[in-house]
């Protein structure tokens, strides 16, 4: 990969939000191939599986991705500052507490959106966070949960986890409702509150506030932006990733030339191989890459040849999935 590192890694800007079961590192590396300057998240960790797992194997990650930030899961101050360290030990430009997640395993290890309602608890573990390591450390929250009035819960969750030395915090504008509704239907059924979150800002200035939720464009981004100093796209940076190439330029006003398209298949094909000889299945990085073309002609055959031959394992599927593509728009 011929890119380099972002000197500016202290910029949430524009950030590609965690999400489980898709921003792995092989995912990262995609992305960082896009744009050089989004602010990329792990999925979350929990601190457990760091501390009786392979940690290498949990956190490694290749050099290109910085600025990269570590999300971790969890609610025991202790635990989570062992955890926060093995991240600054890989070499993490960030630690984030995940406050924000509604599935119904993360409530049972009683972390996630559920710690809305223990906002002392985050602070003690974002203290023990902080006290572990020498970079910030975050926290990604809601604006609330269930029965609780946002504009009191969100300002006094805030109030005592940025007590506690916390300074950034990246707000998805939506109430989470722990009963009721699926994961999926938390990302999009309560109602976004993005005045709110710029409440939040006005009144606390001092603070790093980054909005997530329901931004699906770069053009909707830069309308955000002059409110919030940074805002967090999720599910439409994963399903259409080509969208990131316009972030270099129109969020961060850099003057090198964006990739093409044919140009991101031709690293990751020689990143596929490579990864390919070390046992990785190709289907573990190809999964990611399925909304490369989307809205671009060739997109459905793209999309059609990867799904197709995932489980063939070879290592030149997508310089055959470029091929099927250029025969299909060439029909």
């Amino acid at each position: 990969m011929t890119m380099h590192p972002v000197p500016d890694i202290i910029s949430h800007r524009f950030c590609v939000a965690p999400m489980m079961d898709g921003t792995d590192r092989h995912c990262r590396y995609f992305h960082r191939l896009i744009s050089r300057h989004a602010r990329l998240y792990t999925e979350m960790i929990t601190a457990e599986a760091i501390i009786n797992g392979d940690e290498d194997h949990l956190l490694r990650f290749d050099e290109s991705e910085h600025p990269v930030a570590l999300q971790l899961g969890g609610s025991e101050p202790d635990k989570l500052a062992i955890a926060a360290k093995a991240g600054e030990r890989h070499g993490y430009d960030e630690i984030n507490l995940n406050v924000g997640c509604p599935s119904d395993r993360v409530q049972s290890g009683a972390f996630g959106a559920c710690l809305m309602k223990s906002p002392d608890l985050v602070a003690d573990c974002v203290a023990a966070m902080s006290a572990a390591v020498s970079i910030p450390v975050t926290v990604k929250c809601r604006i609330g949960v269930d029965d609780q009035n946002p504009a009191e819960s969100l300002f006094g969750f805030v109030g005592a986890v940025a007590e506690a030395g916390c300074r950034i915090f990246i707000v998805h504008a939506r109430k989470a409702w722990l009963e009721g509704l699926s994961p999926k239907e938390n990302r999009t059924v309560p109602p976004l509150d993005y005045d709110l979150v710029r409440r939040l800002k006005s009144e606390r200035p001092e603070l790093t506030v980054v909005l997530n939720g329901g931004i699906e464009t770069i053009a909707q981004s830069q309308a955000l932006l002059p409110d919030f100093d940074g805002v967090m796209l999720g599910r439409a940076a994963y399903g259409a990733p080509y969208l990131l190439a316009e972030v270099d330029r129109e969020i961060f006003a850099a003057a090198h030339a964006s990739p093409s398209r044919g140009q991101v298949v031709k690293e990751m094909s020689a990143y596929l191989k490579a990864q390919f000889e070390r046992g990785v299945r190709p289907h573990a990085i190809t999964r990611h890459m399925l909304g490369l073309y989307h809205g671009a002609r060739g997109a459905r055959a793209w999309r059609r040849y990867l799904s197709e031959n995932a489980p063939a394992s070879r290592d030149d599927i997508l310089d055959r999935a470029l091929e099927a593509m250029r025969v299909a728009q060439a029909a």
